[in-house]
């Protein structure tokens, strides 16, 4: 794709080519934010051009462009060491960059992990300042997300992460993702293992004939779960992912709060949380498509009814659909369809909820619902 410069209405400059590009073009920084972009081989441009009113978020530069740049009124905030994330960054993660070194040191290495381990730690200091770089990375990514998803039509599907590969339960899941790819929406999970893993995983089918995501299901079920090995769980997943190359797009948006639970390989973008509260929340208000509910408990059941809470006022605006999946689970072993039906009567989201016993009546159900 070619290199643009930021528009007047979006200042932000989130990688190197749209800063060489704004340079080019406009000939000024000054009013613009520029976040997590290496500028230490840009010293003659930050010498040479305007940047007052500029901000610089963690962005490395050579002394004298930094000592040029705070001259001009522009404001500094220079990267922080020894952090194994980058609280400004303004792109959402993909796979490869949270499992990097993967392959060589297991996933214990992998920067995944790494941030799980920062968050436990300093969560238990209760320490200001991390808490402060916490919410700062937190709002980036959701900052980050909005534009990844400025226009999509988002369609959600829950679940649990028990979920095994090589369950029909899982297989189901997968052709799931893949129709919803496949009919122009874009998946949105999670992005967690099990059901989660299973709907991006059939995103990224979607490009694929079909013969291929039955292949995968057989490959991936060597490693049916991530206990007890995180590291066999995703290196299964990134030998599909190698040996069918360029996949379909989809989201997971996870969180380092449950962080034992690793984040599944299949989303194309995966836009981590430190605080789950705004992922969840940012997670349900982003499926502007409807959202699908598989099998699961406590979290999912959670995210049906934080789900259905905008729904019953419209705090949101229009209600968007729900569709719950498996008859038997939503109002035998986990009455949630009962209390949602209740909740719905003779209100506008009574015309956007429905249960359906088979996950292949879900796209049908969707589609009556106007997802």
């Amino acid at each position: 794709m070619p290199a643009h410069a930021a528009h007047h209405h979006d200042r932000e400059i989130e990688t190197l080519e749209e800063f060489d590009a704004t340079v080019a073009a406009r000939g000024s920084l000054a009013g613009y934010r520029v976040q997590a972009v290496d500028l230490t081989d840009r010293t003659r441009e930050l010498l040479t051009t305007t940047t007052s009113g500029a901000v610089f978020l963690g962005c490395p530069m050579r002394d004298n462009a930094a000592a040029k740049v705070r001259a001009d009124g522009a404001l500094v905030f220079p990267p922080v060491p020894g952090l194994p994330f980058d609280p400004y960054r303004g792109l959402v993660y993909s796979p490869d960059e949270l499992f990097a070194s993967l392959a060589d040191g297991g996933y214990e290495a992998t920067p995944d992990a790494r941030a799980y381990d920062w968050f436990q730690r300093t969560k238990a200091d209760r320490d200001i300042y991390a808490s402060t770089l916490r919410a700062v990375h937190d709002d980036a990514i959701s900052d980050a997300l909005d534009e990844l998803l400025l226009g999509a039509r988002v369609v959600g599907v829950m679940g649990g992460h028990a979920m095994a590969r090589g369950t029909e339960a899982y297989a189901g899941a997968a052709r799931l993702g893949r129709e919803l790819a496949r009919a122009g929406l874009t998946v949105a999970t999670g992005g967690g293992p099990g059901a989660m893993e299973a709907a991006n995983l059939g995103a990224y089918a979607a490009p694929h004939d079909d013969a291929m995501l039955p292949e995968a299901l057989e490959l991936l079920a060597k490693a049916p779960g991530f206990t007890p090995s995180i590291t066999d769980w995703a290196r299964t997943a990134f030998e599909v992912r190698a040996r069918w190359p360029r996949g379909g797009r989809s989201v997971g948006i996870p969180t380092w709060f449950y962080g034992h639970e690793p984040p599944n390989p299949f989303a194309s973008h995966l836009a981590k949380y430190f605080a789950n509260a705004t992922r969840e929340d940012g997670l349900l208000a982003r499926c502007t498509a409807g959202v699908i509910y598989l099998p699961g408990a406590a979290g999912t059941v959670q995210e049906i009814f934080d789900n259905a809470t905008p729904n019953y006022y419209e705090s949101r605006g229009e209600p968007t659909p729900m569709v719950l999946v498996d008859r038997a689970h939503w109002t035998e072993r986990l009455p949630a369809w009962p209390l949602l039906r209740s909740l719905a009567r003779e209100r506008s989201m009574e015309a956007q909820i429905a249960l359906v016993d088979r996950i292949e009546e879900v796209p049908e159900a969707l589609k009556r619902l106007g997802g």
